[in-house]
């Protein structure tokens, strides 16, 4: 069964521009380009991808569709724009031309504000995702559930994807109180939930299946089949664990569930969600 990875990233890697990779992830200190990722899906079994943004510019959104309109796996692009800017609706209206965008992200976990996307200025550009046919992708913190919320409840005509499970401390073993925020996020039909992210939140080291279970079926209790899609936060991930490990441990898990639902989980809700088109025709 060919999955579809909903999350990862492309970079030419300079310190000045990605100063979150410290010094205990020098692995990723180098730059990680297409083709250093069709090797790994190919034994993955990966069939298509959704490039995330890296970094907070527009060059980086221009760059990640300049990709996907080379490389016919790239399916789509979630990118970056100044949504806060009064200069926002002209540049979405530049970027929607592009149909390999298929949503936005802003790094929500690095605003020292955690209401940061309730102010005025970001709901109202966040407004216009929606008639404009595209996602937005949350990147919090568990402690930033909460607000994650509040957000949802303002536009429930746009569709939300949370990345990462809102990063859990996995390592911690902790489950409360994220376990109880989670569901009431899930409660609001309009987010989805990516199974993302997971093992760098884990011992990277020492992590077992074991460890990632309560949080997958916390997932799944939360958001159903139908809400859940599987990405692997390539090359993020490869501190803790190869591209392959991760999906293996991820069809291993899903494997106890319906053949329909797995075909859901690995791929057809990404497809579904982020409106992919097959290019390699």
């Amino acid at each position: 069964m060919y999955a579809v990875d909903a999350h990862h990233h492309f970079w030419r890697y300079s310190e000045a521009e990605y100063g979150w990779i410290d010094d205990s992830m020098q692995m990723l200190r180098r730059d990680f380009l297409p083709h250093d990722l069709e090797h790994e899906m190919h034994r993955a079994e990966v069939r298509q991808t959704v490039a995330v943004q890296a970094r907070q510019t527009l060059e980086e959104t221009h760059w990640l569709l300049q990709l996907a309109e080379k490389h016919s796996f790239l399916a789509g692009v979630v990118g970056w724009a100044p949504i806060a800017s009064p200069d926002f609706p002209h540049i979405l209206e530049s970027l929607q031309s592009n149909s390999r965008l298929k949503g936005l992200r802003h790094v929500l976990q690095g605003e020292p504000d955690e209401r940061y996307a309730l102010q005025p200025d970001f709901t109202r550009g966040l407004s216009l995702l929606a008639p404009a046919g595209l996602v937005y992708d949350i990147l919090i913190y568990a402690h930033q559930l909460p607000a994650a919320i509040e957000l949802a409840d303002l536009h429930p005509n746009q569709t939300f994807v949370l990345d990462h499970l809102a990063k859990p401390s996995i390592a911690a073993r902790e489950l409360s109180p994220w376990r109880k925020q989670l569901r009431r996020l899930a409660e609001r039909p309009n987010v989805m939930c990516k199974i993302s992210g997971m093992v760098t939140e884990a011992d990277w080291l020492h992590w077992t299946p074991e460890d990632l279970s309560p949080y997958l079926e916390t997932a799944l209790e939360c958001f159903g089949p139908e809400r859940l899609l599987a990405g692997s936060d390539w090359p993020v991930c490869t501190v803790a664990a190869s591209y392959s490990r991760w999906w293996q441990t991820l069809r291993a898990w899903a494997s106890a569930l319906s053949l329909a639902e797995q075909e859901s989980i690995l791929g057809g809700n990404a497809t579904r969600i982020y409106r992919l088109k097959d290019h390699s025709a």
